[in-house]
């Protein structure tokens, strides 16, 4: 979550002095708003909740967004075009010269052939003003060395989530699942243990025909819901079930669904990964983690269920408004304003200097 500010000595034109010029040069192109508007450019289907927070912070900030599902979509007198990657492509780079290019890496490329992917995006990839990467472990393995200056920001969680109001006892279910449900096809035995534990299970989600057919009789599907009422089915449950296959790149990888579980209030259960691991001990949480030996599985959602010594993280710094206020970019865009300087001398610690 540090931003990071990367000008290499051997590269002067990559200064923060330059880089705040060339934004003012591009962000004020003849317009006919005095607003600052950021063309948001996702690739495919995939579940973006960083683009609604965007949205939200630049609005709040009285600038404009808009999101486009196509590069082609932009107009030629963009001013800022923030690329969700995916591969950029190159003719629409060359088409939008005039705009700011920002390029977000929020993930690495999934399996098959990932490392071949990612291999590909690195040599031809547009070289932009500006990169964006979830954390250092996807900033290394995207391998980019091209003095470009870069941050590093990681998932958020909604307002909605850290505002939802607690549920009295009993629950209707023992524990819920969020998210994408193809990625549950390799924990079909573990959600039989939970059945065989005489547990419930809620998923909230779409359920695929062929992860339907597999489910114990104790499971129940919600179906697609709302995003604005995911805080409530999340908490109708005891526990959250947090369940990440052990493979790059998502071990490495943040997973949304446990800060969410954790900004309801619901204590984790977790398959055992780097990043699980990284997450309980960068927040002092204790999170209920399961061992890979599937014969352990029925005592653990058995008593050990209940009588495991949880601890919650406390996440409200990660809330989007809070996480976003602290990248740098903001200022370099003009959607913030530079911070008035003071009209007293600050010395090293900080203090207003003078006698007393």
């Amino acid at each position: 979550m540090t931003d990071t500010w990367i000008a290499p000595d051997d590269a002067p034109e990559l200064t923060e002095a330059f880089f705040q010029n060339a934004v003012i040069h591009k962000a004020t192109s003849p317009t006919t708003k005095p607003t600052i508007c950021i063309h948001f450019v996702r690739s495919g289907p995939a579940y973006l909740p960083e683009i609604d927070a965007y949205v939200d912070f630049i609005t709040s900030h009285g600038h404009q967004a808009l999101v486009h599902d196509t590069g082609a979509t932009v107009p030629l007198n963009a001013q800022v075009v923030w690329w969700m990657c995916g591969r950029v492509p190159s003719a629409e780079a060359r088409r939008l010269k005039n705009a700011f290019h920002i390029h977000e890496y929020a993930s690495t490329s999934a399996p098959p052939y990932a490392w071949l992917k990612d291999f590909v995006k690195h040599w031809t990839q547009p070289k932009p003003d500006y990169r964006l990467f979830q954390n250092g472990w996807v900033r290394e393995r995207m391998g980019f060395d091209d003095g470009v200056p870069y941050a590093l920001r990681d998932m958020g969680v909604a307002q909605a989530f850290l505002d939802a109001p607690a549920r009295t006892p009993p629950n209707e279910f023992d524990l819920v699942y969020l998210g994408e449900m193809n990625r549950l096809l390799p924990f079909v035995p573990l959600l039989q243990s939970i059945h065989d534990a005489g547990r419930t299970l809620l998923l909230v989600g779409d359920v695929p025909d062929a992860l339907r057919a597999q489910l114990p009789a104790s499971v129940t599907c919600t179906g697609r819901v709302p995003h604005a009422d995911v805080p409530h089915q999340l908490r109708r449950a005891r526990f959250g079930l947090n369940l990440v296959s052990n493979i790059e790149p998502y071990n490495q990888q943040t997973s949304t669904k446990l800060l969410e579980y954790c900004a309801v209030g619901l204590p984790v259960v977790s398959n055992d990964y780097a990043w699980v691991r990284y997450f309980a001990a960068h927040y002092q949480g204790n999170l209920h983690l399961l061992r890979d030996d599937p014969n352990s599985w029925q005592h653990s959602f058995g008593e050990a269920l209940d009588a495991y010594p949880y601890v919650v993280p406390d996440v409200r710094e990660l809330a989007w408004h809070k996480l976003l206020g602290k990248l740098a970019i903001w200022k370099h865009l003009h959607i913030v304003p530079e911070a008035p300087k003071p009209s007293w001398p600050i010395n090293a610690t900080g203090v207003l200097g003078g006698s007393r």
